[in-house]
C-alpha cells in the first residue's frame, strides 16, 4: 500500500511539473544535427579567417616564384570563401561568428615551424606545400561534411555554396600536388643529394 501511495505521489508530482512546463521536452536528434552544423560553420569560418593571415607568410617564405603565385591565387579564393560562408550563415539564420578552431590553429603552427626551421631552397618549399596540403585535406574533410549535414537539415542552397567551396579546395590539393611532383619535390632531393657530396 505503502509504494501505492508513493507511485501514485511520483505521477502527480510529475504531472504537475510538466504542466508547469518546467520540464523541457527531449531535443530532438535534427535539433542536435543542426546544433553540431552551425557549430561546424562557425570553426571553419574562423580557419579561413586564420588563412587569409597565414598564406601571404607561407607566400613570402616560399622560393619557388610559381609556388609564391599558386598560394597567392590561393589567397585570393580563400577571402571568396570567408564571404561566402557569410552568405551560408544568412541562409541558415545565424549571425556569422567564428569559433577558434584548434585543429587548424594547429595546422597552421605546423607550417610556421616548417619555415622557422628550414633554410630558404627547395627543401623549404617542400615542407611549405606539405603545410599547405595538410590544410586543405582538413578543409575538403569539413566541408564534405558540412554538405552532406546542410542537405540532411534540409539547407540545400547552403549545401550548394559549401559544396562550391568543396570543390575549390579539392582543386588546390590537385594545384599543390602538382607543383609538388613536377618539380619541388625533385629539386629539394637533388638538393638533399648535393649537400651529402
Amino acid at each position: 500500500m505503502a509504494t501505492t501511495a508513493k507511485s501514485a505521489t511520483k505521477k502527480t508530482t510529475s504531472r504537475t511539473t510538466t504542466e508547469r512546463g518546467k520540464v523541457k521536452a527531449k531535443r530532438n536528434a535534427a535539433e542536435e544535427l543542426r546544433e553540431l552544423f552551425v557549430d561546424g560553420l562557425k570553426d571553419i569560418y574562423w580557419a579561413e579567417k586564420a588563412l587569409t593571415k597565414a598564406l601571404p607568410k607561407m607566400a613570402k617564405n616560399a622560393t619557388s616564384q610559381e609556388l609564391a603565385s599558386a598560394i597567392d591565387e590561393h589567397l585570393a579564393v580563400t577571402e571568396e570563401q570567408v564571404a561566402r560562408l557569410e552568405k551560408v550563415f544568412a541562409l541558415v539564420g545565424e549571425k556569422a561568428v567564428a569559433k577558434k578552431c584548434d585543429a587548424m590553429d594547429g595546422l597552421i603552427k605546423e607550417g610556421e615551424s616548417i619555415m622557422e626551421e628550414s633554410e630558404p631552397g627547395a627543401v623549404r618549399d617542400a615542407g611549405i606545400i606539405a603545410a599547405a596540403q595538410k590544410v586543405e585535406h582538413y578543409e575538403i574533410a569539413t566541408y564534405g561534411t558540412l554538405v552532406a549535414w546542410a542537405k540532411t537539415i534540409g539547407e540545400q542552397e547552403a549545401a550548394e555554396q559549401l559544396h562550391m567551396t568543396l570543390e575549390e579546395e579539392k582543386e588546390a590539393d590537385m594545384t599543390l600536388t602538382e607543383k609538388a611532383y613536377n618539380t619541388i619535390n625533385f629539386d629539394a632531393a637533388e638538393a638533399d643529394g648535393t649537400e651529402e657530396e
